[in-house]
């Protein structure tokens, strides 16, 4: 609990400091101030509008990917895997670029649906083919899946854009991932689904933790394997889903945090799946205050900056041989 305590800590720090800092850095009396004594300034309305939004939308982002990766990498016993593997980010892809070109939507708003809705339809997709048949090879199956899946659909996606170049101009500034210009509309029309995924995900960490120790093992322990898989796989597509809907395909979040988070407390996933949830909304709040200090008065999207940030974490855990335990 300690430990999770001091995670919990590290994450109010990185939102102050996420609601404080960027093109213009504010005084912690000023942050405070537009929650408590809100006066229509500058400082207040940078704050309200535009920090605050993208903060919320950082924090269930950042949960939603971790513990999505979290159980991805227990269902599939790779310590590779991350939620891409399920073709999620593909899958959304194509249907943002077909909002995009075909219904003519402009607007991130208007994009979550649809990502949404591809997300899904691809993770859906992945898992009847990788549940085609019998045997102990059923994780290889589905990983397979997703990746000749998540090919096919990313090479539709860029004969689209190869045609489109207009097409292409909107969707590069989606797919590059990024939590700024995002309002309170898209994270409202997500929340049911990053709730729903999240909550099914933490009851889920008993079952994980039999799961991992390969099918064989789970069903002579009494557990009914085909369909605690089913609902795991719905967990990912929710949590996965929504998080791509709503910052676009963010990078490397789901593959480092579990690492992160199996280094703090072991393997056992009633207590990986809580520290997920909170070291990936710390990651990628700390990822987008970065970007926002290195290229002022621009800023560096936080999918590139998780990757930055995130890789030499990950290459140390490796160095400490800590990655091969899942």
């Amino acid at each position: 609990m300690g430990g999770l305590a001091a995670a919990g800590l590290a994450l109010f720090v990185a939102v102050l400091a996420s609601l404080a800092l960027g093109s213009a850095e504010l005084e912690l009396e000023t942050v405070i101030g537009a929650f408590t004594a809100f006066d229509g300034s500058n400082g207040h309305l940078i704050v309200l509008e535009l920090r605050l939004p993208r903060t919320l939308v950082g924090l269930g982002v950042g949960a939603a990917l971790g513990m999505a990766g979290c159980i991805m990498q227990g269902v599939t016993r790779n310590p590779l895997a991350e939620p891409g593997i399920l073709g999620v980010n593909a899958g959304a892809s194509l249907a943002v670029v077909l909002a995009i070109a075909v219904l003519g939507i402009g607007d991130p708003a208007g994009y979550v649906w649809f990502a949404l809705a591809g997300a899904a339809l691809a993770s859906v997709l992945v898992y009847a083919l990788g549940s085609l048949g019998h045997g102990a090879d059923a994780p290889l199956r589905l990983v397979l899946a997703g990746a000749v899946l998540a090919a096919l659909l990313t090479s539709l996606t860029a004969a689209i854009l190869v045609l489109d170049a207009n097409t292409l101009d909107q969707f590069r500034f989606w797919a590059v991932g990024s939590i700024a210009g995002r309002n309170l509309g898209v994270l409202v029309a997500v929340l049911p689904f990053l709730l729903a995924g999240g909550a099914l995900a933490l009851v889920s960490g008993r079952q994980l933790n039999t799961l991992s120790l390969g099918d064989d093992i789970a069903r002579s322990l009494g557990q009914r394997v085909v369909l605690v898989r089913l609902l795991l796989a719905v967990s990912v597509v929710l949590l996965a889903g929504a998080a791509v809907a709503a910052a676009g395909p963010i990078a490397f979040v789901g593959l480092a945090v579990p690492h992160v988070a199996r280094a703090l407390v072991g393997p056992d996933y009633r207590w990986l799946l809580p520290y997920a949830a909170v070291i990936g909304p710390c990651l990628l709040l700390v990822s987008d205050i970065v970007g926002r200090i290195l290229a002022r008065p621009g800023e560096v999207q936080v999918g590139i900056m998780t990757a930055l940030i995130g890789a030499p974490v990950l290459i140390w855990l490796v160095r400490q041989r800590r990655l091969a335990q899942v």
